[in-house]
């Protein structure tokens, strides 16, 4: 994948994240640009604004369209900020970049749709508009690559990453659930890839916003975008989500920003000594193995089935117990040990087969 990073057009910030914040809908021209002035005063410089807002269910405020693009328009010549919109379609696209829209962002929803990536990626075909992509529903890295790599085909090199968090039928503190790892297995696999972080969206209240941007940029996420409206209990969607500017404000000044690791300092020898730790583990998991390898050819030898479920069930509950005594989560624990007990299972049935 091709990427002009240089050239990404996101301001560049000194002493504090860039962020883009905005309503989550664009509702009226007075809405709009209140709120546009009042972040540009608290030293936003990108404004965002759904033109079109796609519903869960027909019947809710689905968005203005092209007249929401034109109060975009003006929000950039009257502040001079940078503006963007989500589009999920060409006719959308097209729109938005005949009123001057500095760049698009594409939904969950779409990015979860390969035809509708695809027909995006035509469109944009010539063009060198900045997009920024949101991780699909589904915690689905291979779908999320996917959705940049047709961009990335259509010529498209200004791309960046929203990790908005994924959906889950589960009840849990987060509207969505962050599920950290499938950012970092992101930047592992496409290391100049930029991740913009949406405390918004995983939050779903905004007594949460807070806590989440500091966790993202503890772990070195590049930006945030964050929902904000000048009157947010009257928001018409996701209020329960949205800020003032001055709240906002407020939560970036107070964020504390990490410094790059320095590689040749204390941290580059712990993670030396991780490398070492992580040798020994492999060398045991690898010792695990062929002793599962002798039970499975006892297990041939005597006409037994492989998998025994009441033993499975007393491993897993004694190493959570385990697990926490030691200070780790036991779900985390029992994930681990599930894995490696299907790898088990693996190598004896194929012992009893040869």
């Amino acid at each position: 994948m091709k990427l002009d990073l240089e050239s990404l057009k996101l301001p560049k910030e000194t002493k504090r994240p860039f962020v883009i914040a905005g309503p989550c809908s664009a509702e009226t021209e007075e809405q709009v640009m209140t709120t546009a002035k009042q972040l540009a005063r608290n030293g936003f410089r990108i404004f965002r604004a759904g033109a079109w807002k796609p519903r869960t269910k027909p019947g809710g405020f689905e968005g203005h369209g092209e007249p929401a693009l034109a109060w975009l328009k003006q929000v950039r010549e009257e502040t001079g900020m940078m503006v963007t919109t989500e589009v999920a379609t060409p006719e959308h696209a097209e729109l938005a970049m005949k009123y001057g829209i500095d760049m698009l962002w594409v939904g969950a929803r779409t990015t979860a749709n390969p035809f509708a990536m695809q027909a995006l990626a035509d469109s944009l075909r010539g063009t060198d508009i900045t997009v920024l992509v949101k991780n699909p529903v589904n915690p689905d890295i291979e779908l999320w690559i996917g959705a940049f790599e047709r961009l990335n085909g259509s010529g498209l090199k200004r791309l960046a990453a929203i990790h908005r968090g994924f959906s889950s039928y589960d009840k849990t503190l987060y509207r969505n659930k962050p599920m950290w790892q499938i950012p970092i297995e992101l930047r592992r696999r496409i290391p100049e890839l930029p991740v913009i972080f949406d405390p918004s969206h995983i939050g779903g209240k905004r007594e949460l916003i807070a806590p989440l941007c500091q966790q993202a940029m503890d772990l070195g996420t590049d930006g945030l975008i964050i929902e904000s409206h000048c009157k947010p209990d009257e928001a018409w969607s996701d209020a329960a989500q949205q800020i003032t500017p001055d709240v906002l404000g407020n939560i970036i000044a107070n964020l504390k920003i990490r410094d790059a690791a320095d590689e040749t300092g204390r941290i580059a020898q712990l993670r030396q000594h991780i490398d070492e730790l992580d040798e020994q583990v492999m060398e045991i998991l690898a010792k695990r193995m062929r002793v599962c390898r002798e039970i499975g050819q006892y297990k041939k030898e005597h006409n037994i089935t492989v998998l025994q479920t009441r033993r499975y069930n007393e491993i897993l509950d004694k190493l959570g117990v385990q697990g926490e005594m030691c200070g780790m989560n036991a779900d985390f624990v029992k994930k681990i040990y599930a894995e490696i007990h299907e790898e088990s299972v693996r190598q004896q049935i194929e012992v009893i087969n040869k």
